[in-house]
């Protein structure tokens, strides 16, 4: 046997000794592998939740962090996500925000076992599944009661220390026949024997210590401003123009920056990268944006050096634009240009060096470019606005002669970013 690897995947840049100010999400994840010891997925916990009392918002909060993570690609890559659910979980719109292909929801049985609320919950259940999500269940699914759920049934996973050793293969012939389309996941699997008993029943899957324990996963939880979310959260709540939403994500950095990270993201399946705050709302569209902004507005933190580096990171942006403007560029490209200064200072924002914050999410190399290397038309737009942030004379005639931009165009642009900057309520 072939055990998965137990190294823990804590991210590197993670580190509240060295990081008090930053908020960090605790979580673990152990792997259900097959017959073969082959990673087949990961069960995530939530450890950030005290006496482990969960809620749609902490539940839905962890597994967006763990999806959406600096490094979430070592940590899940692409794999299934089995997330324990609460019954208020399932029915929030949090899900909205997952991919649904790639989550398998635990649903838990009904308390009392009551005949009227398990059939009042199957038409529920069914809906997700026609949303593309799986759905497991404990053993308690094969019981009579619960024969309306049966059907709906991706995987049934199997305790096997709470049932007795005699009665394991009963119970997995009987999963086998209530519910045939089902994987078998059996889980607290501790020895060998216990191992090959129930791959010899039909036992597909396995998760338990034999195989490897949880691993914790300390993630760093980038969180906007308090006030900025409530006002996007009221902006879609009353239907407001997309020209103020924009408004609002020019100026949280952080705010943007999650925001295009999410629509980004594996589980939207986006053919090329959404550089634009505009297009990343339209996409999203306004229930889901309700959605994101409220799970945000759930942990976000008030940082005052973090509101400082977010309204340098705002002039930028909008100088950049600005630029951009000056020189006849179209729209598309203005905004990229707000993107490229808005992110020019997310290395020192996020408190990791710069090729690690930039590959939070996808971005073209001509963004990346501009940012790293100051290269290309956005690069020398960069080096200008440096040039004007640090009073750079030499650098600022530069850049300037290869934008085609005189002096007086750059001063009014830079006076205005200042403004615009100015009468952001950034606090």
């Amino acid at each position: 046997m072939t055990h998965p690897s137990d190294s823990s995947p804590r991210d590197p840049a993670a580190d509240p000794a060295t990081d008090p100010a930053a908020h960090y999400a605790l979580m673990a994840r152990q792997p259900i592998v097959d017959k073969n010891g082959t990673v087949f997925g990961y069960e995530l916990y939530n450890r950030s939740v005290i006496d482990a009392v969960h809620t749609a918002a902490t539940d839905m909060a962890m597994v967006f962090s763990a999806l959406t993570n600096a490094s979430s690609e070592s940590l899940l890559g692409d794999r299934t996500v089995f997330v324990n659910c609460t019954h208020e979980t399932l029915a929030g719109g949090h899900l909205d925000l997952l991919p649904a292909e790639q989550i398998v929801l635990e649903v838990r049985s009904v308390e009392g076992h009551e005949q009227a609320d398990i059939q009042g919950r199957a038409q529920a259940l069914d809906e997700l599944r026609a949303r593309g999500f799986r759905l497991a269940f404990s053993h308690v699914l094969l019981a009579p009661a619960y024969g309306s759920w049966q059907n709906l049934a991706d995987f049934v996973k199997l305790n096997v220390a709470a049932l007795p050793a005699t009665q394991l293969q009963a119970v997995v012939a009987a999963a086998l026949s209530r519910a045939p389309q089902a994987r078998i996941v059996a889980e607290k699997v501790e020895t060998e024997e216990q191992f090959k008993a129930l791959a010899s029943y039909g036992v597909e899957l396995f998760q338990g210590y034999w195989f490897a324990k949880p691993t914790e996963i300390m993630a760093k939880v980038m969180s906007p401003g308090q006030a900025t979310i409530l006002q996007l959260v009221n902006l879609v709540r009353t239907n407001a123009d997309i020209d103020e939403i924009e408004d609002v994500l020019k100026r949280d950095t952080l705010l943007g920056f999650n925001l295009l990270r999410l629509i980004n993201s594996a589980g939207f399946g986006m053919r090329q990268e959404i550089t634009s705050f505009r297009q990343a709302v339209m996409l999203l569209g306004m229930k889901r944006l309700f959605r994101w902004a409220a799970l945000l507005l759930s942990t976000a933190l008030s940082d005052s050096q973090g509101v400082a580096l977010s309204a340098t990171a705002i002039v930028r942006g909008r100088l950049m634009e600005l630029l951009a403007e000056a020189g006849n560029r179209p729209q598309e490209e203005r905004d990229t240009a707000f993107v490229v200064g808005m992110f020019s200072l997310l290395d020192v924002i996020l408190r990791v060096p710069m090729a690690q914050a930039l590959n939070l999410l996808p971005l073209p190399d001509d963004i990346i470019n501009a940012i790293e290397h100051q290269t290309g038309p956005y690069g020398e737009m960069l080096r200008l606005t440096l040039a004007c942030e640090n009073a750079d004379d030499h650098a600022f005639a530069s850049a300037a002669h290869a934008l085609g931009l005189n002096n007086q165009q750059i001063n009014m642009a830079h006076m205005e970013a200042l403004l615009w900057a100015d009468n952001l309520p950034l606090e």
